[in-house]
């Protein structure tokens, strides 16, 4: 795969740790320039200083991307670095541990607007940039198993991911004549800082008693009998940035060890 994604210039937002961490640097170990967006500018600053003292071709802008403003801000600095946007990745996303019936509005909107409606104004922004490039591009957004089943302790966040799948979908059908493709990848449990807060949080809910129990029970049904890591999915995440993905548009991959199948 190596040079499909070479010089192609990536944002990948929620890029300081975690998954996007992962997906931004094995794009740029592949040859991408990447842009490492996160509303947490020290640890973006921190993520891509490592990838350019590895080599890679990297650079740290803050955004929230709920607001529109500080998305804009982002492509127009991505631009006026690189040139162009060539990829779009709306991978930051929230979650919380929380039983169905304690869910409240504001747990609720909270979470839909970094994870749904931040995932909108990512792909509008992006595709109005590449419309104006007139050479077509690729946004990927990060879905889940959440996007597929609804589950309990995470209905919210569930409604969340099931509304990056519909606005991929929506998103794929309105900008092909643009030639631009529009997929999403639905990972399971990856053990990241965010599977560690979610741990904490069925401890303080009294649905499990000890570290890591949260983790190990629900990854259960794992088909291929372990959680993944990040590396797990950036096969898939830099399959999807490349050009060899040029002919699959308003897709689902899931990235699960097979805890979903559909």
């Amino acid at each position: 795969m190596n040079g499909l994604v070479n010089n192609k210039v990536v944002i990948v937002t929620g890029a300081a740790r975690g998954i996007g961490a992962g997906i931004a640097s094995d794009l740029a170990e592949k040859g991408a320039h990447v842009v490492i967006a996160d509303l947490n500018a020290d640890a973006a600053q921190q993520t891509a200083s490592k990838i350019s003292s590895a080599g890679g071709s990297a650079i740290a802008v803050a955004v929230d991307v709920s607001n529109r403003k500080s998305v804009k801000a982002l492509i127009e600095e991505t631009v006026w670095r690189f040139g162009r946007l060539d990829v779009m990745f709306n991978n930051a996303g929230i979650s919380q541990t929380c039983p169905f019936l304690d869910v409240t509005e504001e747990d609720f909107n909270r979470i839909m607007k970094i994870n749904g409606l931040g995932v909108l104004i990512g792909t509008q922004e992006a595709a109005r940039q590449m419309i104006a490039q007139d050479h077509g591009g690729k946004i990927v957004n990060t879905a889940s198993i959440a996007g597929k089943q609804g589950y309990p302790l995470f209905a919210h966040y569930c409604a969340s991911k099931f509304a990056v799948v519909a606005i991929t979908q929506a998103a794929a059908r309105a900008l092909a004549e643009h030639k631009i493709t529009v997929n999403c990848f639905a990972p399971g449990v990856v053990k990241t800082e965010l599977w560690e807060q979610l741990d904490r949080e069925f401890m303080q809910h009294g649905l499990t008693e000890k570290p890591e129990q949260a983790l190990n029970e629900f990854s259960q049904a794992i088909l291929l009998g372990r959680v993944s890591s990040p590396k797990d999915i950036a096969g898939v995440t830099t399959f999807l940035a490349s050009d060899a993905s040029d002919y699959i548009t308003g897709q689902t991959v899931m990235v699960d060890g097979g805890m979903v199948l559909n």
